[in-house]
């Protein structure tokens, strides 16, 4: 038996489960805190007192398959992650997906009744993902002599019970699963386990033509109605606009005072689909200069390009759902957060892809959309939760309102809305700082300034405390706040500040004009262009900028021009 050092968290629950000796045990856990050597050390005890003969793990991906076989050899456990008939004698288990199972449970089935087998259910919430997967589950581990099922994200929302999982009623008429043993974002935060997680939420104003023509105009993250805020979404992620480059920037800037202490930190863009994905990889070429690592579910070599980019040191990699859980690479520091789908259980699979810390000290970033539901999630991180079966959803402001109405929709066979159906354009975007979310309060700003202590404020470096986080975020805020006050004391007349606004607002317009038309004679995404304005003129976004600012770059991408006609 082979034995790695345990977690304080691990040793207890070991020693519970030692105590108790369960046919069934589940563990949830926070991402990062190491379900996986805490499960495997249980198979290796188990398997050395033979209690057990087998070990069976069941996984969500092909990926996670042949993590959970290499960890597992690095404790003396041998697992096939590619079984395709009899178990080979060398082999004293193996690793099946969830898929894989439920295609032939029944010989999976015999496989278990034939020796004594602990089965090891990852990520047991994904039992819930299909009526057959459930089923496969259940049908192929019943037999077992015990079943360790581990999960590090929030229960799904929908009533589908999830096999092995035990149900306590509450006093709603409701019923909420029974953990054996959890430990969660906040107690791992403060042992040190998990990195603490600083939201850089990004505004802005968008606008778009809806399917009846209409023009509209909305700041991200104010006030608007359900499909304005879904479009105004779709407009900040389209990488035709400001915003995404503009983001991407600021999050390869913060990647880069990371890796001056980390010099291998790595980061994540995660996008919505395979076009936006090579899209968002194709700006940071631009304005990175190499290229990013592009991971696509269905294309040949994701998982070894996963493995590559983990045991690697280049700075990005973009991905649509494929490292969205169970993933393990720990050096991701820096994630953008640029995809449509917002339900807490995908939130919380994405961010647990940055909290696995490897020293003291270290904190990671993820860029977000400003939109009232992410934020909500973000302030949310460190709360703990169950499955919960039969409980009424009361309104949109409840936690799982959003994942319970996208499954609705899909159970209904109502034909979609054009709307729905993509119809609107994304006409263009700007980004523009809003604020920091940590440790559920939260620090804004209206932008962030190009000099050296703003700077130092957006890439803090991995040497921090958490407290001592929390301790600078109010500092800086303090600082703005006077700073806005001695602004305001020296503020012109509002007559002054009404010709200046409109002034601004002509410059804005013809400068948007003027990169559109060098769009449509170099094909350069309208945010390259105005990024690579900023960089050779200096100042913040449009949005922000002066009107010298603004007469600048004007005359900038107009001395472009005339050395391209030339």
């Amino acid at each position: 038996m082979s034995a790695r050092p345990l977690r304080s968290w691990q040793r207890e629950a070991f020693e519970q489960y030692q105590r108790t000796q369960p046919r069934d045990f589940l563990t949830v856990a926070t991402p990062g805190a190491g379900k996986t050597t805490f499960a495997l050390t249980i198979a290796a005890d188990l398997l050395h007192r033979r209690v057990v003969e087998r070990v069976v793990v069941v996984a969500p991906t092909e990926h996670l398959k042949t993590q959970w076989a290499l960890s597992a050899a690095a404790m003396g456990i041998s697992l096939d992650p590619d079984l395709t008939g009899a178990l080979a004698p060398q082999f004293q288990g193996y690793a099946v997906t969830y898929a894989g199972l439920a295609t032939n449970p029944i010989a999976h089935r015999v496989r278990v009744e034939r020796q004594r087998t602990l089965v090891i259910i990852d990520e047991i919430h994904h039992a819930g993902d299909a009526l057959s997967w459930g089923e496969a589950v259940q049908e192929a581990c019943e037999p077992a002599e015990r079943r360790l099922a581990l999960t590090g994200t929030p229960f799904r929302s929908d009533d589908n019970p999830i096999p092995f999982v035990t149900y306590a009623p509450q006093g709603d008429g409701s019923m909420a699963s029974v953990a054996d043993y959890s430990y969660g974002y906040g107690a791992a935060l403060r042992d040190s386990v998990v990195r603490p997680v600083l939201f850089m939420a990004y505004s802005g104003q968008m606008q778009w033509r809806t399917s009846a023509g209409d023009e509209v105009s909305a700041r991200l993250g104010e006030p608007l109605t359900r499909d304005q805020m879904a479009h105004a979404l779709r407009t900040a992620l389209d990488p035709q606009g400001s915003w995404i480059p503009a983001v991407l920037q600021a999050a390869h800037r913060r990647l880069q005072e990371v890796r001056r202490d980390i010099p291998d930190a790595g980061g994540l863009v995660i996008a919505t689909d395979q076009t936006t994905a090579r899209a968002y990889a194709a700006i940071l070429r631009e304005l990175t200069g190499s290229d990013p690592t592009v991971v696509l579910s269905d294309e040949a070599g994701s998982s070894q390009r996963i493995q590559d980019f983990s045991a690697g040191s280049d700075p990005w990699m973009v991905a649509v759902r494929m490292v969205s859980e169970g993933v393990d690479v720990p050096r991701l520091a820096v994630g953008v957060y640029a995809t449509t789908t917002a339900t807490p259980l995908f939130f919380a699979q994405a961010v647990g892809r940055f909290v696995r810390a490897r020293r003291r000290g270290e904190t990671a970033s993820i860029f977000v959309p400003s939109v009232p539901g992410l934020l909500g999630l973000a302030a949310d991180l460190e709360a703990e939760r169950d499955h919960v079966i039969g409980r009424p959803v009361k309104d949109e402001a409840d936690l799982f309102a959003a994942e319970a109405e996208l499954l609705a929709r899909a159970n209904r066979e109502e034909p979609a809305m054009p709307e729905e159906l993509g119809t609107y354009r994304a006409l263009g975007s700007d980004a523009s700082f809003d604020r920091v979310v940590y440790d559920g309060g939260e620090f804004g700003y209206d932008a962030i300034a190009d000099d050296p202590e703003e700077l130092d404020f957006l890439g803090i470096p991995g040497l921090l405390e958490p407290d001592q986080v929390a301790e600078l975020l109010r500092s800086a805020r303090s600082k703005k706040a006077r700073d806005e006050i001695a602004q305001r004391a020296a503020a012109p007349s509002p007559a002054d500040e009404d010709v200046a606004f409109e002034r601004r607002s002509e410059l804005r317009r013809e400068l948007n004009a003027l990169v559109g038309s060098w769009h449509h004679r170099t094909g350069t995404p309208h945010g390259v262009v105005h990024n690579k304005l900023r960089s050779e003129c200096g100042g913040p976004p449009a949005a922000a900028a002066t009107t010298e600012q603004l007469q600048h770059r004007i005359d900038r991408l107009r001395e472009w021009a005339l050395r391209a006609s030339g």
